[in-house]
């Protein structure tokens, strides 16, 4: 590539929110991370940020985020939102954050070989950084999920690729396949989409990265379709690469449009889904943001941080199955209140009615007996009717008057 195709490329970024404007971003004054200094080894020279909210659901988990270009990580969440998502669904939150030392635009080295390799450089840092968070918050070693955008997008790729045995899941938001740039000219050459591979050579890309012989990560990719920083054609590399990982067809098993749209499935023999995509019609190069399935608006728009009528950062962190925490505490919640409410304590406990109850025959010999010995309750006796007394004044009255000697 030559001279002036790069500054032509570098003139196709957006005007308002180019790398040069976000390099300017400022740290956020209510910011809810916290930078953990001491996390051990840290080869790539990286930084960490954290926010592990005070109520975590269980088994505890971990989403791992990494900003774009010229992004910090405070500035990338408030934008994305997913501080605020941590705190409502109850889970830690690690930001690694690149420094202006190791890359003048603040973009995560996704092409170079010194830090895209396990256990060396950027990678080995995020690594590390998640070692500590398991360590510290105990986190379930099988809960672990991963993030990013462009850049960060294309550090995802690399993280999963490189440590497919630390994720379950992630998700890439306008990046690039792992493992198809080495130098800076092959990464601007990726990000235009020129060359396309065979999802052989893709998936070879990912399995010789590491030793790993079990599950694989599961995968979400977004992008918008009038990208023009990182071209949408690098949203299908990507899918093609995890397909051939997961051993699967290039063709759907379910294509249907969530908020207006496109949205493509792959699910496993075992029916679960291993791999998604969405394609964000009319949307430039960026974060989708807009109201969320709960009623609920996560993150704000900014510089690459786009209004587009779909949540990504709810719907991602539905897909690695984190949403569903707020129902179930809240069925939870209500069988306590009501275990423990003073009127539920005034009914006693009784065993259930069984719903059916054998009748056995009856001795009748048994049942008549006893009334064939009752005696008939003797009748009480007549009573004598009782003769009343004389009154012989009042006879002899009569007499004396009947006589005339009485008036």
């Amino acid at each position: 590539m030559s001279l002036a195709d790069n500054i032509d490329f570098f003139k196709r970024l957006p005007k308002s929110g180019g790398v040069a404007e976000l390099a300017r971003e400022r740290l956020p004054a209510r910011s809810p991370l916290t930078q953990v200094k001491e996390f051990g080894a840290n080869p790539g020279g990286l930084r960490m940020f954290a926010f592990v909210p005070s109520n975590l659901q269980q088994p505890r988990a971990l989403v791992v985020v990494l900003h774009g270009c010229g992004q910090t990580a405070a500035g990338y969440d408030l934008g994305a939102g997913w501080s605020t998502l941590a705190k409502h669904y109850g889970f830690a939150l690690l930001m690694p954050e690149q420094q202006r030392a190791n890359n003048a635009n603040g973009c995560f080295n996704w092409f170079n070989p010194d830090d895209t390799a396990r256990n060396h450089g950027e990678a080995a840092s995020i690594r590390q950084m998640i070692a500590h968070m398991a360590a510290e918050h105990g986190i379930d070693q099988r809960r672990i999920f991963i993030t990013g955008l462009s850049a960060g997008g294309a550090m995802t790729s690399v993280m999963l690729a490189t440590y497919p045995d630390v994720f379950a899941a992630g998700a890439v938001i306008a990046g690039l396949p792992f493992g198809v740039a080495s130098n800076m000219r092959e990464a601007l050459t990726g990000m235009r989409g020129w060359r396309a591979r065979s999802p052989h050579e893709l998936g070879d890309l990912v399995r010789k990265a590491s030793h790993h012989k079990g599950k694989w990560p599961k995968l979400s990719v977004w992008h918008g379709s009038v990208d023009r920083v990182v071209d949408p054609a690098n949203a299908d590399e990507i899918v093609k690469q995890w397909l051939d990982v997961h051993r699967l067809q290039p063709q759907p098993m379910s294509e249907g449009i969530v908020n207006g749209h496109p949205h493509r499935v792959w699910w496993n023999a075992d029916g679960e889904t291993v791999v998604e995509s969405y394609t964000i019609t009319d949307m430039a190069h960026g974060t989708p943001l807009g109201l969320a399935d709960n009623d609920r608006r996560y993150g704000s728009e900014g510089a690459f941080l786009i209004e587009a009528g779909i949540s990504s950062s709810w719907l991602i962190a539905k897909f690695f199955g984190l949403t569903a925490w707020i129902r179930e505490r809240k069925a939870a919640e209500s069988k306590l209140a009501v275990a423990d409410s003073p009127s539920a304590k005034l009914i006693p406990v009784v065993s259930p009615i069984p719903t059916q109850v054998p009748v056995p025959t009856p001795d009748l010999s048994k049942v008549l007996w006893p009334l064939a010995t009752l005696q008939p309750r003797p009748a009480p006796p007549k009573r004598k009717p009782r003769r009343r007394g004389i009154d012989v004044g009042a006879l002899v009255t009569r007499a004396l008057t009947a006589a005339g000697l009485m008036k």
